[in-house]
């Protein structure tokens, strides 16, 4: 009677335990094993590039715009300004496709959906616009 119960629990274990790590496991998809976006700090500064993979840019709907010039001044979506709790101003830039630094801008005026800036990134550089507060929260590890 022993010998049944204790080869009913064996067999018990050696079907249930290849199911439970299969429903704790990976799918096996890139975005998984790696993440959804790579961190990496900026050498020489206190700045994080971030690299999101194709799908988190698509999942996050991560839309870019190039910065407009205006005579002397740099023009931007608002959308694309994001204030830190401290209060400074910056955009997400784009180095590169899904590839994304923050850059400190200096906002001189809004004029209504658009952002004027005295300082910040030279036109054609393409900044984030849609997805600005996600990649903030990737550079600074809110949600993982």
């Amino acid at each position: 009677m022993k010998r049944q119960l204790r080869h009913r629990w064996l067999v018990v274990a050696l079907v249930v335990l290849p199911l439970l790590l299969t429903a704790c496991g990976s799918d096996g998809t890139t975005e998984e094993a790696a993440g959804p976006a790579l961190v990496e700090e900026v050498a020489g500064s206190d700045l994080m590039r971030i690299t999101l993979t194709p799908e988190a840019a698509k999942r996050l709907d991560i839309q870019t715009v190039a910065v407009e010039e205006n005579g002397s001044t740099t023009v931007i979506p608002y959308s694309a300004v994001y204030y830190a709790p401290t209060g400074e101003t910056w955009a997400y830039v784009s180095t590169k496709p899904l590839t994304f630094v923050r850059e400190a801008i200096v906002v001189e005026d809004i004029e209504g959906d658009r952002a004027i800036l005295s300082d910040g990134p030279a036109a054609g550089t393409q900044v984030a616009t849609v997805g600005v507060a996600e990649l903030f929260g990737a550079e600074s590890g809110l949600g993982q």
